[in-house]
């Protein structure tokens, strides 16, 4: 993802230093919450995070970058602040930050009946969470190429996967007090996000709440407290980063676009029907009502192609999105309107450079091995979800 990110930042001239140092520390503050065994080096990476987001989108922005800068950055402080009320809760009763030792303490029932959803509540704002959302649209189409790819592939993730390895897992009977409610915001958010991407009129916003909906999913399979769910919310966090940042870097490309839709053969489909089938054992009507979100999702997408490649309504895709937002769009000069229709107008776009085709080529390639053969990452994801204390 890094690297993709890295490919599609290739011709940045202003400012390189700064652009890449930003880029690079929010790939480091990443690895730090991926890696932490520690409650305050993990609570430290995960803030650390927020600063480069903030400096990435207000400098090397677009599209009311500082509006959205500062949007995503207090909604991360916010959530942050939950995070931390959550994690002076685990260390008094606990007496320790290490997360090994912790997984080892049985915490009071009273306690976790109130610590997990402010903990859980903390992390997920970061995921996107419904009605918690509204940073993430915003915030993507603020940001720069390289910048979307990140937030949409990696920081976004940091949320889901703190939520469960920290919250879930400290916590048990927390969760299992709270995770009906858990589904119920995941649906909410697979179908509200899916229908006001529906109706979006610029490309990034689209695909912006496109990540909205798609990280319900891994939501839901959080909810549903069995290993085939919770596996294939691990598996759709890796699916949507990388399908998210193909979008985000060449938007309306039709492999992300079909990935997205969860067609067979592309890691979109072997994520979503994971956590269905999971979802089915434990909650049947969310598994009816988020088909109707999965409808909405292949509209949407659908919808955009058809903006962008045939211009369809009369009018021109709105030119923000992310391959617009790395190139000179200029609108040609038209000819007069008794020979040409709105239609017939063309905006120019530069073609895509060789580092920026390798970029795609490595996330087209992660997509498609995903699809053909889950099982390479799966057989790695449930030993990991079966050690969880939620599930015993």
């Amino acid at each position: 993802m890094s690297i993709s990110a890295v490919l599609f930042s290739w011709d940045v001239i202003d400012r390189a230093n700064e652009f890449f140092f930003w880029l690079l520390l929010v790939v480091g503050g990443s690895y730090g919450v991926f890696l932490s065994a520690d409650l305050f080096l993990l609570f430290l990476f995960y803030e650390l995070v927020i600063v480069p987001k903030y400096f990435l989108i207000a400098i090397f922005g677009s599209t009311n970058k500082e509006y959205g800068a500062m949007k995503l950055t207090l909604y991360s402080f916010f959530g942050g602040a939950l995070v931390f009320l959550g994690i002076i809760a685990a260390y008094v009763s606990g007496g320790s930050l290490d997360l090994n030792q912790l997984v080892q303490f049985q915490f009071a029932p009273q306690l976790q009946s109130w610590a997990f959803p402010v903990l859980f509540l903390g992390f997920a704002v970061l995921a996107g969470i419904w009605p918690l959302h509204t940073w993430a649209p915003t915030g993507h189409v603020a940001a720069p190429t390289a910048g979307s790819m990140l937030l949409a592939g990696i920081v976004m993730k940091l949320g889901a996967y703190a939520a469960l390895r920290v919250a879930m897992n400290l916590f048990p009977q927390g969760f299992q007090m709270w995770r009906t409610w858990i589904a119920v915001l995941a649906v909410i958010g697979i179908v509200y996000a899916a229908a006001v991407a529906l109706r979006q009129r610029d490309l990034k916003f689209v695909i912006g709440y496109s990540s909205v909906s798609h990280m319900g999913f891994v939501l839901l399979g959080l909810a549903t407290a069995n290993v085939f769910g919770v596996s294939g919310a691990v598996l759709q966090m890796f699916s949507h980063g990388v399908i998210g940042a193909l979008l985000f870097a060449v938007a309306t490309f039709v492999i992300a676009s079909a990935a997205s839709m969860g067609i067979p053969g592309l890691s979109g489909f072997a994520a979503e029907i994971t956590i269905l089938i999971g979802a089915w054992k434990s909650y049947p009507l969310a598994v009816w009502i988020t088909g109707a979100g999965m409808v909405l999702v292949a509209a949407f997408t659908l919808r955009a192609l058809k903006r962008a490649f045939f211009d369809v309504d009369g009018e021109s895709a709105a030119p923000s999105s992310a391959s617009a937002a790395r190139t000179d769009a200029r609108q040609m000069p038209a000819p007069p309107a008794q020979m040409t229709s709105s239609a017939e107008r063309s905006i120019h776009l530069e073609p895509i450079t060789i580092p920026e085709k390798l970029g795609a080529g490595l996330l087209m390639f992660a997509t498609l091995a995903v699809g053909l053969y889950p099982k390479f990452l799966l057989d790695r994801i449930q030993p990991a979800v079966e050690a969880m204390r939620f599930l015993k």
